[in-house]
Protein backbone atom coordinates (compact mmCIF):
# COMPACT_ATOMS: atom_id res chain seq x y z
CA UNK A 1 0.00 0.00 0.00
CA UNK A 2 2.73 2.54 0.72
CA UNK A 3 4.93 1.86 -2.49
CA UNK A 4 1.42 2.19 -4.48
CA UNK A 5 0.57 5.23 -2.65
CA UNK A 6 4.56 6.61 -3.37
CA UNK A 7 4.71 5.81 -7.08
CA UNK A 8 0.93 8.16 -7.28
CA UNK A 9 2.77 11.17 -5.98
CA UNK A 10 5.65 10.17 -8.37
CA UNK A 11 3.11 10.35 -11.22
CA UNK A 12 2.22 13.52 -10.61
CA UNK A 13 5.67 14.85 -9.95
CA UNK A 14 6.22 13.19 -13.39
CA UNK A 15 4.59 16.11 -15.10
CA UNK A 16 8.28 18.04 -14.58
CA UNK A 17 10.55 15.08 -15.42
CA UNK A 18 10.73 13.86 -19.11
CA UNK A 19 13.95 14.78 -20.79
CA UNK A 20 13.66 16.81 -24.28
CA UNK A 21 16.71 17.09 -26.35
CA UNK A 22 16.35 19.27 -29.01
CA UNK A 23 13.17 17.64 -30.82
CA UNK A 24 11.59 19.70 -33.90
CA UNK A 25 7.67 20.44 -33.98
CA UNK A 26 5.30 23.67 -34.07
CA UNK A 27 2.33 24.77 -32.70
CA UNK A 28 3.12 24.99 -28.69
CA UNK A 29 4.34 28.53 -27.74
CA UNK A 30 8.33 28.93 -27.14
CA UNK A 31 9.30 28.14 -30.23
CA UNK A 32 12.70 25.98 -31.13
CA UNK A 33 14.49 28.24 -28.45
CA UNK A 34 17.09 26.59 -25.83
CA UNK A 35 16.44 26.50 -22.83
CA UNK A 36 19.06 24.61 -21.94
CA UNK A 37 21.95 22.02 -22.79
CA UNK A 38 23.62 19.22 -20.97
CA UNK A 39 26.88 17.83 -22.13
CA UNK A 40 25.46 19.17 -25.80
CA UNK A 41 21.84 17.80 -25.42
CA UNK A 42 19.20 20.39 -25.94
CA UNK A 43 16.53 20.70 -23.64
CA UNK A 44 14.32 22.96 -25.94
CA UNK A 45 12.07 25.98 -24.23
CA UNK A 46 8.85 24.38 -26.41
CA UNK A 47 8.81 20.99 -24.68
CA UNK A 48 9.38 22.77 -20.98
CA UNK A 49 6.29 24.87 -21.83
CA UNK A 50 4.54 21.93 -23.03
CA UNK A 51 4.77 19.85 -19.51
CA UNK A 52 3.37 22.96 -18.20
CA UNK A 53 0.58 23.09 -20.27
CA UNK A 54 0.27 19.64 -19.65
CA UNK A 55 0.08 20.13 -15.99
CA UNK A 56 -2.09 23.38 -16.01
CA UNK A 57 -4.70 22.46 -18.92
CA UNK A 58 -7.61 23.17 -16.30
CA UNK A 59 -6.29 26.04 -14.91
CA UNK A 60 -6.69 29.53 -15.77
CA UNK A 61 -3.73 31.06 -18.38
CA UNK A 62 -0.84 31.32 -16.40
CA UNK A 63 0.53 35.12 -15.97
CA UNK A 64 3.93 36.14 -17.43
CA UNK A 65 5.20 35.84 -13.73
CA UNK A 66 3.42 32.35 -12.75
CA UNK A 67 4.77 30.98 -16.32
CA UNK A 68 8.21 32.26 -15.38
CA UNK A 69 8.38 30.39 -11.94
CA UNK A 70 6.99 27.02 -13.65
CA UNK A 71 9.46 27.80 -16.37
CA UNK A 72 12.59 27.54 -13.76
CA UNK A 73 10.97 24.57 -11.90
CA UNK A 74 10.11 22.41 -15.05
CA UNK A 75 13.41 23.16 -16.50
CA UNK A 76 15.67 21.98 -13.11
CA UNK A 77 13.33 19.00 -12.96
CA UNK A 78 14.22 17.89 -17.07
CA UNK A 79 17.81 18.83 -16.36
CA UNK A 80 18.15 16.71 -12.92
CA UNK A 81 16.29 13.86 -15.06
CA UNK A 82 19.07 14.36 -18.17
CA UNK A 83 22.43 14.17 -16.06
CA UNK A 84 20.90 11.28 -14.74
CA UNK A 85 19.98 9.42 -17.37
CA UNK A 86 23.16 10.42 -19.29
CA UNK A 87 24.91 8.97 -15.92
CA UNK A 88 23.23 5.47 -16.48
CA UNK A 89 24.69 5.37 -19.98
CA UNK A 90 28.14 6.37 -18.87
CA UNK A 91 27.44 3.34 -16.27
CA UNK A 92 26.07 1.21 -19.60
CA UNK A 93 23.16 0.75 -17.34
CA UNK A 94 19.69 0.15 -19.72
CA UNK A 95 16.23 -1.88 -19.26
CA UNK A 96 15.99 -4.65 -21.48
CA UNK A 97 12.98 -4.14 -24.36
CA UNK A 98 11.22 -7.26 -22.33
CA UNK A 99 11.49 -4.89 -19.18
CA UNK A 100 9.95 -2.20 -21.14
CA UNK A 101 7.27 -4.10 -22.02
CA UNK A 102 6.25 -5.35 -18.69
CA UNK A 103 6.55 -2.09 -17.17
CA UNK A 104 4.27 -0.95 -20.23
CA UNK A 105 1.50 -3.58 -19.49
CA UNK A 106 2.05 -2.97 -15.69
CA UNK A 107 0.80 0.44 -16.22
CA UNK A 108 -2.18 -0.44 -18.30
CA UNK A 109 -3.40 -3.25 -15.56
CA UNK A 110 -2.52 -0.94 -12.83
CA UNK A 111 -4.46 2.04 -14.08
CA UNK A 112 -7.43 -0.38 -15.43
CA UNK A 113 -6.65 0.58 -19.14
CA UNK A 114 -8.07 -1.43 -22.44
CA UNK A 115 -5.84 -0.49 -24.89
CA UNK A 116 -8.33 1.65 -26.43
CA UNK A 117 -8.54 3.44 -23.35
CA UNK A 118 -4.71 4.07 -22.81
CA UNK A 119 -4.40 5.02 -26.58
CA UNK A 120 -6.83 7.64 -25.67
CA UNK A 121 -4.82 8.71 -22.39
CA UNK A 122 -1.56 9.17 -25.21
CA UNK A 123 -3.66 11.04 -27.10
CA UNK A 124 -4.80 13.30 -24.01
CA UNK A 125 -1.24 14.04 -23.41
CA UNK A 126 -0.01 14.42 -26.89
CA UNK A 127 2.55 11.77 -27.34
CA UNK A 128 2.90 8.85 -29.47
CA UNK A 129 3.30 5.08 -27.83
CA UNK A 130 6.99 5.32 -29.11
CA UNK A 131 7.14 8.83 -26.70
CA UNK A 132 5.61 6.71 -23.62
CA UNK A 133 8.28 3.88 -24.63
CA UNK A 134 10.91 6.00 -24.62
CA UNK A 135 9.86 8.39 -21.57
CA UNK A 136 9.77 4.34 -19.36
CA UNK A 137 12.84 3.22 -20.83
CA UNK A 138 14.78 6.40 -19.34
CA UNK A 139 12.72 6.10 -16.00
CA UNK A 140 14.11 2.57 -15.85
CA UNK A 141 17.76 3.27 -16.50
CA UNK A 142 17.35 6.24 -13.62
CA UNK A 143 15.72 3.26 -11.71
CA UNK A 144 18.45 0.77 -12.22
CA UNK A 145 21.19 3.55 -11.45
CA UNK A 146 18.97 4.38 -8.10
CA UNK A 147 18.98 0.47 -7.65
CA UNK A 148 23.37 0.12 -7.77
CA UNK A 149 23.88 2.50 -5.50
CA UNK A 150 21.35 1.32 -3.30
CA UNK A 151 23.02 -2.12 -3.14
CA UNK A 152 25.86 -1.30 -1.16
CA UNK A 153 23.58 -0.24 2.02
CA UNK A 154 22.91 -2.39 5.05
CA UNK A 155 21.43 -2.24 8.21
CA UNK A 156 23.32 -3.28 11.51
CA UNK A 157 21.57 -4.98 14.04
CA UNK A 158 22.88 -2.63 16.87
CA UNK A 159 21.33 0.28 14.74
CA UNK A 160 17.89 -1.50 14.89
CA UNK A 161 18.07 -1.90 18.62
CA UNK A 162 19.09 2.17 19.12
CA UNK A 163 15.99 3.00 16.95
CA UNK A 164 13.74 1.06 18.68
CA UNK A 165 15.12 2.20 22.06
CA UNK A 166 14.56 6.00 21.00
CA UNK A 167 11.00 5.27 21.23
CA UNK A 168 9.54 1.53 21.91
CA UNK A 169 5.81 3.41 22.20
CA UNK A 170 5.91 3.94 18.98
CA UNK A 171 5.83 0.52 17.94
CA UNK A 172 2.59 -0.78 19.89
CA UNK A 173 -0.68 -1.87 17.90
CA UNK A 174 -3.11 0.99 18.55
CA UNK A 175 -6.78 0.39 19.04
CA UNK A 176 -8.33 0.27 14.96
CA UNK A 177 -9.11 -1.29 12.21
CA UNK A 178 -8.22 -3.10 8.84
CA UNK A 179 -10.50 -2.29 5.62
CA UNK A 180 -10.76 -3.06 2.22
CA UNK A 181 -13.16 -1.00 0.00
CA UNK A 182 -14.69 -1.45 -3.34
CA UNK A 183 -15.22 2.23 -5.07
CA UNK A 184 -17.49 3.01 -8.00
CA UNK A 185 -16.97 6.33 -8.99
CA UNK A 186 -19.87 8.09 -12.08
CA UNK A 187 -16.90 9.91 -13.64
CA UNK A 188 -15.62 8.39 -16.77
CA UNK A 189 -12.15 7.39 -15.32
CA UNK A 190 -10.80 5.03 -18.37
CA UNK A 191 -10.99 1.85 -15.69
CA UNK A 192 -12.07 -1.74 -17.53
CA UNK A 193 -15.20 -1.97 -16.80
CA UNK A 194 -16.08 1.85 -15.87
CA UNK A 195 -19.52 2.71 -14.53
CA UNK A 196 -20.51 6.19 -15.94
CA UNK A 197 -22.76 8.50 -14.02
CA UNK A 198 -24.35 8.25 -10.88
CA UNK A 199 -27.49 6.14 -12.06
CA UNK A 200 -25.14 3.59 -13.44
CA UNK A 201 -22.65 3.76 -11.02
CA UNK A 202 -25.25 3.30 -8.53
CA UNK A 203 -26.88 0.37 -10.25
CA UNK A 204 -23.23 -1.28 -10.60
CA UNK A 205 -22.32 -0.89 -6.63
CA UNK A 206 -25.81 -2.46 -5.61
CA UNK A 207 -24.89 -5.56 -7.98
CA UNK A 208 -21.53 -6.23 -6.50
CA UNK A 209 -23.03 -5.67 -2.84
CA UNK A 210 -25.78 -8.13 -3.75
CA UNK A 211 -23.45 -10.85 -5.01
CA UNK A 212 -21.09 -10.17 -1.86
CA UNK A 213 -24.03 -10.82 0.61
CA UNK A 214 -25.12 -14.28 -2.00
CA UNK A 215 -21.11 -15.34 -0.65
CA UNK A 216 -19.04 -13.90 -3.77
CA UNK A 217 -15.49 -13.17 -3.01
CA UNK A 218 -14.67 -9.56 -1.88
CA UNK A 219 -10.99 -9.34 -3.31
CA UNK A 220 -12.34 -10.76 -6.88
CA UNK A 221 -14.72 -8.50 -7.16
CA UNK A 222 -12.47 -5.66 -5.81
CA UNK A 223 -9.75 -6.38 -8.23
CA UNK A 224 -12.45 -6.70 -11.00
CA UNK A 225 -14.87 -3.87 -10.61
CA UNK A 226 -13.25 -1.56 -8.01
CA UNK A 227 -12.87 1.76 -9.78
CA UNK A 228 -9.28 2.92 -7.36
CA UNK A 229 -5.88 1.88 -7.26
CA UNK A 230 -6.80 -0.03 -4.70
CA UNK A 231 -7.87 -2.81 -7.06
CA UNK A 232 -4.52 -3.51 -7.00
CA UNK A 233 -4.05 -4.64 -3.75
CA UNK A 234 -7.25 -6.95 -3.66
CA UNK A 235 -9.22 -3.60 -2.37
CA UNK A 236 -6.84 -3.65 0.50
CA UNK A 237 -6.18 0.00 2.35
CA UNK A 238 -4.75 -1.10 5.34
CA UNK A 239 -5.02 -0.18 9.07
CA UNK A 240 -7.04 2.60 10.37
CA UNK A 241 -6.29 3.54 13.65
CA UNK A 242 -9.14 4.21 15.67
CA UNK A 243 -7.30 7.88 16.51
CA UNK A 244 -7.71 8.55 12.62
CA UNK A 245 -11.36 8.23 12.47
CA UNK A 246 -12.12 11.64 12.71
CA UNK A 247 -10.26 12.46 9.64
CA UNK A 248 -12.52 9.86 7.45
CA UNK A 249 -14.51 12.82 5.66
CA UNK A 250 -10.58 13.91 4.83
CA UNK A 251 -9.13 11.09 3.89
CA UNK A 252 -11.95 9.02 1.85
CA UNK A 253 -15.56 11.36 1.74
CA UNK A 254 -17.46 9.42 4.77
CA UNK A 255 -18.85 9.82 7.92
CA UNK A 256 -16.56 9.68 11.01
CA UNK A 257 -19.25 8.07 12.60
CA UNK A 258 -18.36 4.84 9.89
CA UNK A 259 -14.94 4.29 11.71
CA UNK A 260 -17.20 3.48 15.05
CA UNK A 261 -19.42 1.23 13.01
CA UNK A 262 -16.66 -0.58 11.71
CA UNK A 263 -15.54 -1.28 15.21
CA UNK A 264 -18.77 -3.03 16.17
CA UNK A 265 -18.55 -5.15 13.58
CA UNK A 266 -17.06 -8.32 13.10
CA UNK A 267 -14.31 -9.72 11.25
CA UNK A 268 -15.58 -10.44 7.77
CA UNK A 269 -18.60 -8.29 8.10
CA UNK A 270 -19.18 -5.89 4.78
CA UNK A 271 -21.02 -2.56 5.22
CA UNK A 272 -24.00 -1.95 2.67
CA UNK A 273 -23.26 0.57 -0.26
CA UNK A 274 -22.03 4.16 1.03
CA UNK A 275 -22.36 6.87 -0.96
CA UNK A 276 -19.46 9.82 -0.16
CA UNK A 277 -19.00 13.19 -0.49
CA UNK A 278 -17.64 12.96 -3.91
CA UNK A 279 -20.79 10.67 -5.17
CA UNK A 280 -18.88 7.44 -5.00
CA UNK A 281 -19.72 4.53 -3.47
CA UNK A 282 -17.85 2.34 -1.11
CA UNK A 283 -18.53 -0.97 0.41
CA UNK A 284 -16.12 -1.75 2.75
CA UNK A 285 -14.60 -5.07 4.41
CA UNK A 286 -13.33 -5.70 8.09
CA UNK A 287 -10.39 -7.64 7.22
CA UNK A 288 -8.97 -7.22 11.16
CA UNK A 289 -9.99 -5.47 14.37
CA UNK A 290 -7.68 -4.80 17.42
CA UNK A 291 -9.60 -3.58 20.44
CA UNK A 292 -6.69 -2.89 22.86
CA UNK A 293 -3.38 -1.54 22.66
CA UNK A 294 -0.45 -3.96 22.03
CA UNK A 295 3.20 -2.96 22.81
CA UNK A 296 5.68 -4.74 20.59
CA UNK A 297 9.67 -5.93 21.41
CA UNK A 298 12.16 -6.19 19.44
CA UNK A 299 11.36 -10.10 19.39
CA UNK A 300 8.92 -9.57 17.12
CA UNK A 301 10.53 -10.03 13.48
CA UNK A 302 7.68 -7.82 12.14
CA UNK A 303 9.51 -4.66 14.46
CA UNK A 304 12.98 -5.39 12.99
CA UNK A 305 11.73 -5.53 9.59
CA UNK A 306 9.87 -2.33 10.16
CA UNK A 307 12.63 -0.30 11.70
CA UNK A 308 15.05 -1.51 8.81
CA UNK A 309 12.96 -0.65 6.44
CA UNK A 310 12.67 2.99 7.76
CA UNK A 311 16.59 3.42 8.39
CA UNK A 312 17.20 2.23 4.67
CA UNK A 313 14.67 4.31 3.29
CA UNK A 314 16.28 7.30 5.12
CA UNK A 315 19.57 6.34 3.64
CA UNK A 316 18.10 5.97 -0.01
CA UNK A 317 16.89 9.32 -0.02
CA UNK A 318 20.33 10.46 0.88
CA UNK A 319 22.22 8.18 -1.48
CA UNK A 320 19.89 9.66 -4.34
CA UNK A 321 20.11 13.65 -3.20
CA UNK A 322 24.42 13.15 -3.70
CA UNK A 323 23.74 10.84 -6.34
CA UNK A 324 22.21 13.69 -8.39
CA UNK A 325 24.50 16.47 -7.10
CA UNK A 326 27.06 14.45 -7.87
CA UNK A 327 26.16 13.66 -11.39
CA UNK A 328 25.29 17.53 -11.70
CA UNK A 329 28.95 17.99 -10.74
CA UNK A 330 30.25 16.10 -13.33
CA UNK A 331 27.72 17.43 -15.98
CA UNK A 332 28.66 20.88 -18.26
CA UNK A 333 25.01 22.63 -17.85
CA UNK A 334 24.27 25.84 -19.64
CA UNK A 335 21.05 27.03 -18.17
CA UNK A 336 20.21 29.48 -21.15
CA UNK A 337 16.36 30.64 -19.94
CA UNK A 338 17.70 31.64 -16.49
CA UNK A 339 20.05 33.60 -18.26
CA UNK A 340 17.61 34.89 -20.37
CA UNK A 341 15.84 36.09 -17.57
CA UNK A 342 18.35 37.52 -15.41
CA UNK A 343 19.08 39.70 -18.87
CA UNK A 344 15.85 41.01 -18.80
CA UNK A 345 13.97 40.69 -15.59
CA UNK A 346 11.30 42.86 -15.96
CA UNK A 347 9.88 41.35 -19.04
CA UNK A 348 11.18 38.08 -19.14
CA UNK A 349 12.02 37.60 -22.27
CA UNK A 350 10.29 34.80 -24.97
CA UNK A 351 7.90 34.51 -21.63
CA UNK A 352 4.41 34.50 -23.70
CA UNK A 353 1.10 32.93 -22.45
CA UNK A 354 1.23 29.23 -23.34
CA UNK A 355 -1.86 28.02 -24.39
CA UNK A 356 -2.98 24.35 -24.38
CA UNK A 357 -0.90 21.87 -26.10
CA UNK A 358 -2.63 20.01 -29.00
CA UNK A 359 -2.30 16.52 -30.00
CA UNK A 360 -0.50 17.12 -33.39
CA UNK A 361 2.03 19.28 -31.64
CA UNK A 362 3.57 17.22 -29.01
CA UNK A 363 7.76 16.46 -29.63
CA UNK A 364 9.14 12.97 -29.70
CA UNK A 365 10.18 13.43 -25.61
CA UNK A 366 7.27 14.69 -24.19
CA UNK A 367 6.36 13.94 -20.71
CA UNK A 368 3.39 12.58 -20.02
CA UNK A 369 0.70 13.71 -17.83
CA UNK A 370 0.40 10.65 -15.39
CA UNK A 371 3.86 9.18 -16.41
CA UNK A 372 5.18 6.28 -14.52
CA UNK A 373 8.03 7.28 -12.38
CA UNK A 374 9.16 3.28 -11.28
CA UNK A 375 9.37 4.32 -7.16
CA UNK A 376 13.14 3.25 -5.96
CA UNK A 377 10.99 1.38 -3.20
Amino acid sequence: MRKILFLQLLFALALLGSSCRGTASSGVSGSDEVAAVVNGSKILVKDVDRVIAQQSREQEQLSQLQQAAYRLQALETLINQEVLFQRAQKDNIAPTDDEIRQYIQRYKQENGFTEEAFINELKRTNQSEDQFRDFVRKQLAIQKLYEKSDAQLKVQDREVAEFYNTNPKQFSIQPGVAISDIIIDPRENGMKFDAQGDAAAEQRIREIHARLMKGGDFATNARQFSEHQSAMQSGDLGFLPQSGFSKLPDMMGVPASVGERLMSMKEGDITEPIKDSANRWHILKLTAKQTETRDRTLDDQSVRKEISDAILAQRKQVVAAALQAKARDEAEIENYLAGRMLENPNSFGVLRPVPAATAGSASQEASPSASPVPAKD
